[in-house]
């Protein structure tokens, strides 16, 4: 059996067709994108002459969900040339060319009917060992198989992608009997390796695993903010990110995914299941009216949350009023804030008799009890539902992982006294003395499973950070950071202070990294597993001097940073940085000087200190500038005030990528430079590029003079920044900052053309940084976004 993907095909062009085209289009696959026939002509159509013969009209779905591309948000497309990897068509003009895919995926309306309609047209036209899956979020997957050629059922499977397909992570698999095991291998495989999904190996139940947990979740907790007289808001405020789950919590979630979804995917269930089960799944009265009423959420305007001009307001169930929105607030709420990490946090809180404790003990006590009863039904293992709820519901703890966290023993203790009916196999497992669902051995872990613990398979791409410390792999570390043998003889340095900012240790550890793999090391992975890559240098450091006067001291800091960065440039064994999620200002400077950057799909790369009355100080303009100049082909003469002028206006306007791929456009990262699909593979792939550098004999870059503008391009970088100015576009302070950057980047007082040194230009930035952080209007942009968590612009 020879399976490959070089081509696709995505039948239906709804928001989640188009999503799932986008993506395949992200990782360069072509695709094409089919949908029905219009069976009318629009006024516009009309105005401009148009029959239903017309191209642009039997294409008219296709191409408008294509338009749509570009404007929605989160952008599906890594960047907008991937368009061009996705063809339109329709399924009466173009339905030979699904002959030419290698899989083809049907993403129509949630009819059975419907559904195999398609796959009849499919089955037509397909070439012979192709494969064809559906979207579906709950019709069952044998069901839209029946009747269709062994060939096709052979290559059929269900693949359930989560909304929007680029940035969540869950990709459920579902086979059928008939399912070839080797299609279903090659799917899982590929779903992960080349997709960068977590991929799951779901059965044919109603909803699947997440959906199905999910919403019995969110109405269970719908159900206690009625018994227990809670407030719309009073919910959110707990159900958020104090627990490990979604900023969003719950009601917030609830419009951006839309109540009619959410009652759609609630009444699939509904109508499948009996008894108890069913009595659950019944949506509240209040949530049928707010759908008659068109309150459906983000998309209308309005659903559980309504904003007037600046005010949120939340909706009042009992009279359908919006009203001043609320927080719950208990002192065993704010003991548990204290504690670190959701599974500590939950822990404290989950036991306590006050109002919060009771909120969350209610909605989790079900929910774990009934994720414990579908194991093996829904899907073969627990490790199977906790990665789905993590990976389709942002959840930081699964079930199970929950259970452990606020302990199994006294969790079931509990339950049963209240009724709650927990498995026996739960009981099994406590009667054997086994108290939790997981253990750790040496650093790998084993799960829970048919009366026995079996180890949790790995893909050997993935690297654990955690897992390679209790393996004994740590050989040093300090407040910010670890260095960590991870094998195959390179070396990673793990950033751990808050926010991952960098001071003193940071710098610190940078220092003795770069010195130790020099000695005994092929090379230096520079990467953590942390929200963020690093979102800066420490902010409230530089305040606190700057405040107190101690320019001698942030003089220091500044030029260790300088030093620290030309280290990296200049070390003897490849540096490769592996920037994924935020890497801004300090810590986009890390990654400028590096042999090779190794970002991700989703990498939001920028030097965004203008936004705090700054400019960057640890050599970040200086990079760019270099990194704009090493784009310009060789021989060819090229404009350097326009490099000049890019580099300027991308600092100072504080540009930060909406991808990797756009990071690339920006030239922050460069045509070599790599881009991790699967975010869970990029220290492996980090790694993997310490070792090809290393193979080929790397040698660190020749110290080279550059190029500048000097005092003419000053003078051309400042007529922009000027002109807004006089406009009323930028504060006399935004001038200042665009003066200090516009000098930097022009190489000062010198002649068009004139080649310096790097340390000229690293003098330069670093005093013109040290003028701005004198300035009091750039401490209170400082103060304010370290209160705000935003810009100031005064």
């Amino acid at each position: 059996m020879n399976l490959r993907m070089t081509k696709a095909a995505v039948i239906g062009s709804g928001v989640m067709g188009s999503g799932i085209a986008a993506h395949l289009a992200n990782i360069g696959i072509p695709t094409l994108l089919l949908d029905i026939v219009p069976t009318a002509l629009t006024d516009e159509e009309k105005t401009k002459g148009f029959t239903l013969k017309d191209k642009e009209v039997r294409n008219r779905l296709g191409n408008a969900a294509l338009k749509k591309l570009f404007k929605q948000k989160p952008a599906p497309l890594t960047k907008k040339e991937n368009a061009a990897f996705i063809q339109v068509g329709n399924l009466e003009d173009d339905a030979e060319k699904l002959s030419a895919c290698d899989w083809i995926i049907e993403v129509v309306v949630e009819e059975l009917s419907v559904k195999k309609s398609i796959f009849s047209l499919v089955d037509k036209y397909r070439k012979q060992g192709s494969i064809v899956s559906s979207n579906t979020s709950g019709i069952s997957v044998e069901a839209m198989a029946e009747g269709r050629s062994e060939d096709f059922q052979k290559h059929f499977l269900g693949t359930h992608f989560f909304n929007p397909p680029r940035y969540l992570k869950l990709l459920e698999v579902i086979p059928t009997k008939q399912t070839d095991p080797k299609v279903l291998a090659f799917m899982q495989e590929f779903g992960e390796n080349v997709l960068g999904k977590g991929v799951v190996l779901a059965k044919d139940t109603p909803n699947f695993i997440a959906n199905r947990i999910g919403t019995y979740g969110l109405l269970v907790t719908l159900q206690e903010m009625i018994s227990g007289g809670f407030s719309v808001g009073e919910l959110d405020s707990v159900t958020g990110t104090l627990i490990g789950r979604p900023k969003s919590a719950t009601f917030r979630t609830l419009d951006v995914v839309g109540l009619d979804t959410f009652v759609h995917v609630a009444n699939n269930v509904y109508e499948k299941v009996t008894g108890k089960e069913k009595a659950m799944f019944e949506v509240p009265v209040f949530m049928k009216k707010m759908l008659e009423n068109g309150w459906l959420g983000s998309k209308s305007g309005q659903g559980f949350y309504l904003k007037k001009g600046k005010e949120i307001l939340e909706l009042n169930p009992d009279t359908l009023t919006y009203e001043e929105r609320k927080k719950l607030k208990t002192p065993a709420l704010e003991m548990a804030k204290q504690e670190k990490g959701p599974a500590r946090k939950m822990k404290a809180l989950i036991y306590q008799g006050d109002r919060a404790g009771k909120l969350l003990w209610n909605i989790h006590a079900p929910v774990l009890a009934y994720a414990a009863q579908l194991t093996g039904e829904i899907a073969d293992d627990i490790v199977a539902i906790d990665q789905a709820m993590k990976w389709g519901f942002g959840w930081k703890l699964g079930p199970f992982e929950i259970w452990d966290a606020i302990g199994v023993e006294k969790a079931v203790e509990k339950m049963t006294k209240e009724n709650i009916e927990v498995p026996a196999w739960v009981q099994d497992m406590l009667e054997k003395g086994n108290t939790s669902f997981y253990r750790e051995v040496n650093g790998d872990t084993y799960y829970y499973h048919k009366g026995e613990y079996k180890k949790r398979s790995e893909n050997a791409r993935v690297i654990d950070l955690k897992r390679l410390k209790k393996q004994g792999k740590l050989m040093k570390q300090n407040t910010g950071a670890s260095l960590i043998d991870i094998g195959d003889g390179v070396a990673l340095l793990e950033f751990h202070s808050a926010n991952n900012a960098i001071g003193l240790d940071i710098l610190q550890m940078i220092n003795f990294a770069v010195d130790e793999v020099g000695q005994h090391f092929k090379g230096l992975v520079i990467g953590n597993q942390g929200t963020n890559f690093c979102v800066g240098a420490n902010l409230a450091l530089i305040l606190m001097e700057a405040q107190d006067d101690n320019l001698f001291e942030i003089d220091m800091v500044v030029r260790q940073f300088q030093q620290a960065m030309m280290k990296i440039k200049y070390s003897q064994k490849p540096v490769v940085t592996a920037p994924f999620q935020m890497t801004l200002g300090g810590g986009a400077e890390v990654c400028l000087p590096s042999a090779h950057i190794q970002a991700t799909m989703e990498t939001y790369m920028g030097l965004v200190e203008t936004g705090v009355g700054l400019i960057p100080g640890g050599g970040g303009n200086k990079e760019l500038y270099l990194k704009h100049l090493r784009t310009m082909p060789h021989g060819v003469k090229f404009d350097l005030q326009e490099v000049a002028n890019k580099v300027f206006e991308t600092i100072a306007m504080a540009k930060v990528s909406t991808s990797g791929e756009e990071a690339r456009i920006n030239n922050f990262l460069h045509e070599a430079d790599g881009i991790s699909v699967n975010p869970d593979h990029q220290l492996y792939d980090a790694k993997q590029a310490v070792l090809a550098l290393y193979e080929r004999g790397y040698k660190p870059p020749i110290r080279e003079k550059v190029p500048v503008v000097g005092e003419t391009g000053y003078a051309t970088l400042l007529l922009g920044a000027q002109a807004m100015h006089l406009s009323g576009y930028i504060s006399e302070h935004d001038l200042k900052i665009a003066k200090k950057l516009a000098y930097v980047i022009a190489g000062g007082r010198v002649p068009f053309g004139t080649l310096v040194d790097e340390q000229y230009l690293l003098d330069l930035e670093r005093e013109a940084f040290l003028s701005l952080v004198a300035e009091p209007k750039s401490q209170q942009r400082m103060q304010h976004m370290l209160l705000k968590g935003k810009p100031l612009r005064n």
